[in-house]
C-alpha cells in the first residue's frame, strides 16, 4: 500500500512521493524559545516524530530540519506588538541585548529538548538557531527586493502580495479579517492589508543590513533555513494548524518569488490543536501546561503521548485530567500485559505488521494502530514471544517505550496490604480501605482499581511513587 497524507496545499489525501527516491527531505517548524514549551505546542512535534518515523518503518531515508525561532517572532500576525524574545527578557528582568536575548534562548531551548526526550520523540536531522542565520535571510530578502516584490515603510521592507497573482493558495481564498477577529491590524503605510514584513527595523538592538538596523520577519527565517538546509524545493513541511494563514501562507510567498521555482513544499501537512475547555492552549495568554505539570501530578508523560495517538493528528482533542489519567492507566495495562509475555523474543508476525502499516500508510491513522496492538496482545495464536517482537517493531513508529521496561517487584508486605485492601472492599468496609491505602501511600507505593476506572477486570494496578 503506496503512503498517504492529507496535503493542506491541494485539500486532498494523496499518495506520497519524494522529490528525491533516495531521501524524504522535511521540515518542522520549530518552537519561538521566550518561555517554556506548553503540552499543546508539543502536539506539533509528537505527530512529527510520528510521521517521520513512518516514513523510516516504510524504509525511506529522512532529512529532518528543525528551526529555532530567538529573533523576529512578533506577537501579532499584523507584523505588531512586542517581539516575543523582547517580552521574555523584560519578563525577567533583563537588558535588551542580543547576548542576552541568545542566553534566554538557549535556556529554554535546552528545557524544549528535554522535554523531546521525556516524550521519546527523536531528535531531527538539524535543529538550528534563527539568528545564525542572518546573512541567508539578508540575502533571500534582496532577491526579493531585486524582482521588485518589496518596498519600504517607516518600520521596515514588506512583501507586495499583489505581486503575486496565487498569493494564498495554501489557505485557498481571501479571509474576512473583520468577521475572523480583525487579526491583521491596519497599517496606513502598506499597500495591502496583508502585506508582511521582511525585515522589521529597530535601532536599539538588532542586527546591521543594507536594509538598516533590525531583525528579520519571522516568516523570512523560515524560507532561508528551509532553502540551505533542504533546497529550494523540498517533500514536507510540517507545523500546527494554526500556522496556515499567515506564516506557512507567507513562507511560500517569498520562497516561490525569490527562487522562480513552484511548488516551494509539495506536502504541507499539519496538526490540530489541544484545547482546555473549548480553548486553545496559549502561552499569551498564560493557558498553559508543561511537562512538568503532568509530572508534579505524579503521571507518567509517555501517557499524554500515548493519549495524542488515539486521536488522528487533525483531530482537535479537548484536555482534561480525568481522559489523561485514564490513557495512564490503559498504557499501564499495556505495560504489563507486555512484561507478562517473558523475556523470549520471537519473530515479528507478518499479518499483524501488513496491517500495522496498512493504518499508518493510511495518513498516520495510529488510532486503529492502537486498536491493532490490542487486538494483537489479546490474540491467543500468536505465542507470546512473537507477541513480543510484533509490539516491538509497532514501538519503532509509535515510541511508547516497550523497549525499555522492566519488571517492577513489588515488595512482599505491599502485597499484603493491598490483599487486604481487596477483602476490606469485597466485604464494603471502605473506612478500612481507605486507610489500607492510605498506609500503602505512606510506604512509597500508589494503588488505582483498574476495575472502577478502566472498565477492566484485573485486580488493582500496583506502582513506585
Amino acid at each position: 500500500m503506496p503512503l498517504k497524507f492529507y496535503n493542506t496545499l491541494t485539500k486532498q489525501k494523496e499518495i506520497f512521493t519524494s522529490i528525491n527516491r533516495d531521501e524524504v527531505r522535511m521540515y518542522t517548524c520549530g518552537p519561538t524559545v521566550y518561555n517554556y514549551t506548553h503540552i499543546g505546542n508539543l502536539r506539533a512535534f509528537v505527530f512529527a516524530d510520528v510521521l517521520s518515523r513512518t516514513l523510516k518503518y516504510s524504509g525511506l531515508k529522512v532529512k529532518q530540519i528543525m528551526n529555532i525561532t530567538d529573533i523576529g517572532h512578533l506577537t501579532s500576525d499584523a507584523d505588531s506588538g512586542d517581539d516575543k524574545m523582547t517580552k521574555g527578557l523584560l519578563r525577567e528582568g533583563k537588558t535588551l541585548t542580543l547576548k542576552n536575548m541568545r542566553e534566554l534562548a538557549e535556556f529554554y531551548t535546552e528545557s524544549f529538548k528535554k522535554d523531546l526526550k521525556t516524550l521519546n520523540i527523536k531528535d531531527p536531522s538539524g535543529m538550528y538557531f534563527a539568528s545564525d542565520y542572518v546573512k541567508e535571510d539578508i540575502e533571500l530578502i534582496k532577491k526579493l527586493e531585486d524582482k521588485k516584490y518589496t518596498y519600504k515603510t517607516s518600520d521596515g521592507i514588506y512583501f507586495d502580495i499583489s505581486k503575486m497573482p496565487d498569493y494564498g493558495v495554501l489557505w485557498g481564498g481571501m479571509r474576512n479579517w473583520n468577521k475572523e477577529g480583525a487579526r491583521i491590524v491596519e497599517n496606513s503605510e502598506k499597500k495591502n492589508p496583508e502585506d508582511f514584513a521582511l525585515w522589521k527595523f529597530n535601532n536599539k538592538i538588532g542586527f546591521e543590513s543594507p536594509f538598516g538596523k533590525g531583525f528579520p520577519g519571522w516568516h523570512i527565517e523560515c524560507s532561508a533555513m528551509g532553502i540551505k538546509f533542504l533546497g529550494e524545493q523540498f517533500d514536507i513541511h510540517t507545523g500546527g494548524i494554526d500556522l496556515v494563514p499567515t506564516h506557512h501562507t507567507n513562507e511560500i510567498a517569498q520562497s516561490e518569488c525569490a527562487t522562480g521555482k513552484k511548488p516551494f513544499v509539495r506536502f504541507w501537512i499539519h496538526n490540530e490543536f489541544v484545547d482546555t475547555g473549548g480553548e486553545k492552549m496559549a502561552k499569551s495568554s498564560g493557558n498553559f501546561l508543561k511537562i512538568e505539570s503532568l509530572i508534579e501530578r505524579k503521571i507518567n508523560p509517555i501517557a499524554y503521548r500515548f493519549w495524542l495517538l488515539m486521536a488522528n493528528y487533525h483531530t482537535k482533542v479537548s484536555f482534561n485530567w480525568d481522559v489523561l489519567e485514564g490513557s495512564e492507566i490503559a498504557l499501564k495495562r499495556l505495560y504489563k500485559l507486555y512484561i507478562e509475555l517473558g523475556k523470549k523474543v520471537g519473530k515479528i508476525d507478518i499479518n499483524y505488521q501488513k496491517k500495522f502499516k496498512e493504518y499508518l500508510e493510511d495518513d498516520l491513522d495510529t488510532p486503529r494502530a492502537l486498536s491493532l496492538l490490542w487486538d494483537l496482545i489479546k490474540d491467543e495464536t500468536v505465542s507470546p514471544a512473537d507477541k513480543k517482537a510484533t509490539i516491538l517493531d509497532f514501538d519503532k513508529v509509535l515510541g511508547l517505550g516497550f523497549e525499555n521496561l522492566k519488571e517492577e517487584i513489588i515488595p512482599e508486605n505491599i502485597l499484603k496490604l493491598v490483599g487486604e485492601r481487596e477483602l476490606a472492599r469485597k466485604n464494603k468496609d471502605f473506612k478500612k480501605s481507605d486507610e489500607l491505602r492510605d498506609k500503602i501511600n505512606s510506604l512509597g507505593y500508589e494503588i488505582k482499581d483498574l476495575s472502577a476506572q478502566a472498565g477492566s477486570s484485573d485486580g488493582p494496578q500496583i506502582s513506585k511513587i
